[in-house]
């Protein structure tokens, strides 16, 4: 065999199913379970409902869809269940902290799990310093807000957009430091959080509710008109390559324009599979996590617009002021100026348990990836509170050192570019177990798979287009600094299939 060959046959090997539910690995390699269902539901709104939940609907309804936005929250919903049902079928085959990256390892090879992975890695990460970015700014207004004093020599080092930040490095200080302790006391303070801004959020729906007026719904879908300019999106170039079309807002175009920026708000259902190590029963308590979370995000996300949009109208959030939070300003302008003040501690609130189920997930992925010899196997030890104290520490420190250095509120789309790209291999694998291994244990299975399978791979195409050129072009520069990185470290023989020749 030439050296091509032992090349390409180690890229493509499969992780066999039996070996990536874990039952193979030394017991100092085994995740301790402290997650059931409803503890799985509460770490996917700890992520899903973040401060989008408080701004998404109005600007989407402000600059692109009118109160047709409501339809534009259910299709985003139905895109989002499409390939939570894949996940769901994939983690009851696959119950594994690697997630999409194990998925893929299994269905298409290692060279397709590590570029997963890596994608992974990247949008865990920048996720994280994103939002303390975010977290500092919101904690600053809200000290604001309610009139607390903040030392002079203070008030330069919280809430900055970029550059050292006291605030954005002390959030990710004490996040790490609660998951390095174990996942009980994390899990103990995302209930209370969690229970807490779904307080704030009813509060919210049953406010606007009270100045809801039916003619702020009318006309439901405004006339169309022309886009105003903006970046550059792949679709926008596409439409201009192919016969100068010019992108537009409002109309039936506008509801589905707005889909892309709501279904982004609705990406971290997915971080759910990540927990599957940890779930008692994991290949039934898992799919049911992941289905529910996501159908009350989305119900959450849709009654807040609803009562949002009611109070205010289409045309009212023009005359809103632009210094404040959008919904805390709709309710100045009604005269509940006092919500305005609550919901900024629920952004606190929400933004920190984001970073929490962010960080969770990130350590879970360096986990899988090192135990399987993609990365440093030391990263795969467990500490005394059974957790990986080393991916834990290496995650933390890499998002205080990224949040404090670069200007990360700018790339904030790579979030989402990496999530998508990994949501394109969900399905697929779905597609591809059910042609490879069709007698698999299957304890929930995707309905009319082949086709569900098919439209969602489209759909979720159909969002990564709505991004930025260069953010494709970030992209592409990530992944193939990862793909030099993978032939020069990550290919060589992984410990799963050394021990399998040896037992040859």
């Amino acid at each position: 065999m030439t050296w091509d060959m032992r090349v390409r046959n180690n890229m493509f090997r499969r992780l066999p199913v039996e070996r990536a539910t874990g039952r193979l690995y030394g017991g100092r390699h085994r995740l301790r379970v402290v997650y059931r269902t409803r503890d799985l539901v509460v770490l996917g709104l700890g992520v899903m409902i973040g401060s989008g939940i408080f701004k998404i609907a109005g600007e989407q309804a402000a600059a692109t869809a009118g109160p047709g936005v409501l339809i534009s929250f259910l299709i985003a919903g139905g895109v989002c269940l499409l390939v939570a049902l894949a996940f769901a079928e994939l983690s009851s085959i696959i119950p594994v902290a690697g997630s999409s990256y194990s998925f893929s390892y299994v269905a298409f090879g290692e060279v397709w799990a590590w570029i997963v992975g890596w994608a992974l890695i990247m949008e865990l990460l920048l996720a994280a310093s994103v939002l303390a970015r975010v977290w500092s700014l919101y904690a600053a207004q809200a000290l604001s807000g309610f009139s607390v004093p903040v030392p002079e020599w203070l008030a330069g080092l919280i809430g900055q957009e970029k550059g050292p930040d006291l605030f954005a490095l002390l959030i990710l200080l004490l996040v790490v430091l609660m998951l390095a302790t174990g996942s009980r006391l994390s899990l103990k303070t995302l209930w209370y959080m969690v229970l807490a801004k779904v307080i704030v959020i009813g509060l919210v729906i049953a406010t606007g509710l009270k100045f809801f007026s039916p003619g702020n719904l009318t006309p439901f879908v405004p006339p169309a008109r022309p886009a105003p300019e903006r970046d550059q999106t792949v679709l926008d170039a596409v439409l201009g390559a192919a016969g100068g079309g010019t992108p537009h807002v409002f109309g039936i175009w506008g509801i589905f324009a707005a889909a892309p920026a709501i279904a982004f708000a609705y990406i971290g259902f997915d971080l759910i599979a990540t927990a599957s190590e940890e779930t008692e029963d994991a290949p039934r308590k898992v799919p049911r996590g992941i289905i529910t979370a996501l159908l009350a995000a989305v119900v959450l996300y849709a009654a807040v617009a609803f009562a949002l949009v009611g109070m205010v109208g289409t045309n009212g959030f023009a005359e809103l002021n632009p210094d404040k939070l959008l919904i805390a300003a709709a309710f100045d302008s009604v005269g509940a100026g006092v919500m305005g003040k609550l919901v900024d501690v629920g952004v606190v609130l929400a933004l920190t348990t984001v970073i929490l189920v962010v960080l969770i997930s990130l350590t879970r992925v360096i986990f899988s990836m090192s135990r399987d010899g993609l990365l440093p196997q030391p990263l795969a030890s467990m500490s005394r509170y059974k957790v990986p104290s080393r991916a834990t520490m290496l995650a933390g420190g890499a998002a205080v050192a990224m949040s404090q250095t670069f200007d990360v509120l700018t790339l904030e789309q790579l979030v989402v570019m990496g999530t998508l790209f990994a949501f394109l291999f969900v399905p697929a694998s779905v597609l591809a177990l059910r042609r490879s291994q069709p007698d698999l244990h299957r304890p929930f299975r995707v309905p009319a798979a082949p086709l569900t399978a098919v439209v969602s791979i489209l759909a979720v195409g159909w969002l990564m287009v709505n991004l930025k050129v260069q953010t494709w072009a970030y992209f592409g520069v990530w992944m193939l600094a990862g793909l030099l990185l993978y032939m020069v470290y990550g290919r060589r023989s992984p410990p799963w299939c050394r021990s399998s020749r040896s037992a040859g």
